[in-house]
């Protein structure tokens, strides 16, 4: 895994190194379990379901993360080192990104146009995968 890559986004302040915690990467793996279950309730609001769904890849991806030893209090970035964390290729991750980027006009501008599509890409099964990568 390309360490280097992480930790020259801790040398320019867009990660912190931290030490590996296990169990924090559980419970955020947890989190996100649950929130899943939630995105796939269909008697909830399209809107309800694609923050569950967010929520869930967003838990799911800072989990990679602590577990490999760094922490990020930015979305983009815990996305973004998927290609690192967890060898996605950019193509895979940037699907999170496009989500987030809906999500931030949500909360900051009030508007949230979503399509069932964009959920179910959002809990696609394939998307899980072991923390180590590959």
């Amino acid at each position: 895994m390309p360490q280097s890559a992480l930790d020259n986004l801790v040398r320019i302040g867009q990660l912190k190194a931290e030490r590996p915690n296990e169990a924090e990467s559980k419970r955020l793996l947890a989190m996100a379990r649950a929130r899943l279950a939630d995105a796939r309730l269909t008697k909830a609001s399209r809107e309800g379901r694609f923050t569950s769904a967010y929520n869930a890849a967003h838990s799911a991806a800072l989990a990679a993360l602590r577990w490999h030893g760094y922490r990020s209090e930015n979305r983009f970035t815990v996305f973004q080192c998927l290609e690192h964390t967890l060898k996605w290729p950019a193509n895979r991750w940037r699907v999170l990104d496009a989500a987030h980027q809906q999500r931030n006009r949500a909360e900051y501008e009030g508007f949230l146009e979503i399509e069932e599509a964009g959920i179910a890409e959002l809990c696609a099964p394939g998307r899980r995968t072991d923390l180590r990568g590959g």
